[in-house]
């Protein structure tokens, strides 16, 4: 796809700002590593070669009868017995000593017999989000070898549900400001463009709608409902999308009194092809100048109620679930720290990004 000469310079402006577009390096690294987080951090391997055939458990299901167990069951595979059924192709004696067997098959022969030995590749980290690390001690655990970041409360790798965290954090924050960003701009347009008793409804609802207290219309539509990540996606939109129509509304009122859109109504042009082949592009630095605040207040939202409790399943990664966490475990600081690492560095570089993007698209740059 080729840019248009504006959309050119503006490409060209982002980029003389080095710390906005650094910033988008680094974050689109972070967050390309998150959308591949069942590869770095899980509990079933990549891929398992059992007596010459190929598995891939993080794709599939595989009951423990795949590799000659007993158990209908997902097989699981930190399970020593499962460990050693892999390496020597599923000997009977596994299930009686597997240790000892796994000792005595990394020579190839097993009670005088050679085996087909079979291998499995793991993930970097070898637990998901919502693995219990097998661990002894009380948790949460503090950090080793084994657990770089350390336990939660609930002995799950820290690290895993960071990573876990993460994505679904940026994820959510896009698909949330997407849906209020084109909402919110079709609303202000209107109002803006029209006017009048138009603009006059809409200003009332709108006073009405944003005066609803949000919070527990989330406690009340969960406690029917149940929690979840599209439930809350969309009563996050419901009353998020108000937060850009002042400024759209606010940059249509000035634009449709001038020369270019009186020109356009009297060429007989529509009203749609005005409002947004014509008006909206001269909108949108006042628009762009908002949505770091959204993002960032986004963010901030799910943190917020996944911090009282109010947010996603307690069982999901969620990086306000582990800011609770911390403050309830104020004995484990490697929860704190790593709560405060991960907001900071992602609400910095969100902040760094849309600064440039905001420079790139301001006029006085553009058609320097």
């Amino acid at each position: 796809m080729t840019l248009s000469p504006l959309n050119q310079r503006r490409w060209r402006n982002f980029k003389r700002n080095r710390r906005a577009f650094w910033s988008l390096w680094i974050f689109a690294v972070l967050f390309g590593l998150s959308l591949f987080a069942e590869f770095i951090a899980n509990d079933r391997p990549i891929l398992v070669n059992y007596r010459g055939d190929y598995y891939a458990p993080v794709f599939r299901f595989y009951p423990e009868t795949a590799f000659g167990g007993d158990f209908q069951t997902e097989a699981k595979y930190h399970d020593p017995e499962v460990r050693c059924l892999i390496l020597t192709g599923g000997m009977e004696a596994c299930l009686d000593d597997p240790e000892g067997v796994m000792v005595e098959a990394e020579t190839g022969i097993v009670d005088g017999q050679a085996i087909q030995k079979g291998w499995s590749i793991w993930p970097l980290i070898p637990y998901t989000f919502n693995s219990i690390v097998d661990r002894p001690g009380a948790a949460p655990l503090p950090p080793n070898g084994q657990n770089l970041l350390g336990t939660d409360s609930s002995k799950r790798d820290v690290l895993a549900r960071v990573i876990y965290g993460f994505r679904l954090s940026i994820l959510f924050t896009l698909i949330v400001t997407s849906f209020a960003s084109v909402v919110g701009i079709l609303a202000g347009a209107v109002q803006g463009y029209f006017g009048g008793r138009t603009d006059l409804i809409f200003q009332r609802v709108i006073e009405i709608w944003t005066a609803t207290p949000s919070l527990y219309v989330i406690i009340i539509l969960f406690a029917i409902l149940g929690r979840s990540f599209w439930l809350l996606v969309f009563i996050t939109v419901l009353f998020g999308w108000t937060s850009l129509v002042g400024v759209v509304r606010a940059e249509f009122l000035r634009a449709r009194n001038l020369e270019y859109v009186r020109a356009a109504k009297a060429l007989g042009v529509s009203n749609g092809v005005i409002m947004f082949r014509h008006m909206l592009p001269n909108a949108m630095v006042a628009t762009i100048t908002m949505l770091p605040f959204i993002v960032t207040g986004t963010i901030g939202t799910l943190a917020a109620l996944d911090f009282l409790g109010f947010g996603l399943p307690s069982s999901a990664p969620s990086l306000g679930e582990l800011t609770r966490q911390a403050k309830d475990h104020l004995e484990a600081p490697w929860l704190a720290f790593t709560a405060f690492t991960v907001f900071s560095v992602m609400l910095s570089l969100l902040v760094f990004i849309f600064e440039g993007v905001r420079d790139a698209f301001d006029p006085r740059k553009t058609f320097q």
